[in-house]
């Protein structure tokens, strides 16, 4: 197990949640990084926007706590899931967490507006990947999900 020497607490409430993501080893990265919280998370992953929707509006399908949503995605992307579950009865209070390569300002702008809870832009670094999954995890575990203001929609690992 790689450590930075930061100490997370642990989170005792099994969350589930999803990862909509096409890119295999950024979703590899999500889940290792998870493995090695304490946490205990059932992911479920998805490769476009397409199977994500038809999974979510499955009622046989429990809601899950949160999604993970990048915005580049083949079939679907990532706006135009998230404007079919903002405008889905059954699915608008599903807390999503943007997690995304674009820092486009007008992109940005775009996925707040259409009531994204936060934006996380994909670090490079490993470590600040981690301490970012883990922060979500715990807004997700306390159910800190309000969807906030302008100033903190976007998750930094220095916040």
């Amino acid at each position: 197990m790689m450590n930075n020497g930061k100490k997370y607490e642990p989170i005792h409430r099994t969350l589930n949640i999803i990862l909509a993501e096409d890119d295999y080893d950024d979703r590899l990265l999500f889940e290792e990084s998870i493995d090695e919280l304490p946490v205990s998370v059932k992911v479920n992953s998805f490769n476009n926007g397409d199977e994500l929707i038809e999974w979510l509006k499955d009622d046989r399908n429990k809601m899950p706590d949160a999604l993970f949503l990048d915005l580049n995605m083949p079939r679907k992307n990532g706006f135009a899931a998230l404007g079919e579950i903002k405008r889905d009865t059954k699915l608008q209070d599903l807390p999503v967490f943007i997690f995304s390569t674009a820092t486009n300002e007008e992109m940005i702008k775009q996925v707040f507006k259409d009531a994204a809870h936060y934006y996380i832009k994909k670090p490079a670094n490993y470590w600040e990947l981690k301490e970012l999954i883990y922060k979500s995890l715990k807004l997700i575990a306390d159910r800190d999900l309000d969807l906030p203001g302008k100033e903190s929609f976007m998750l930094t690992t220095d916040k």
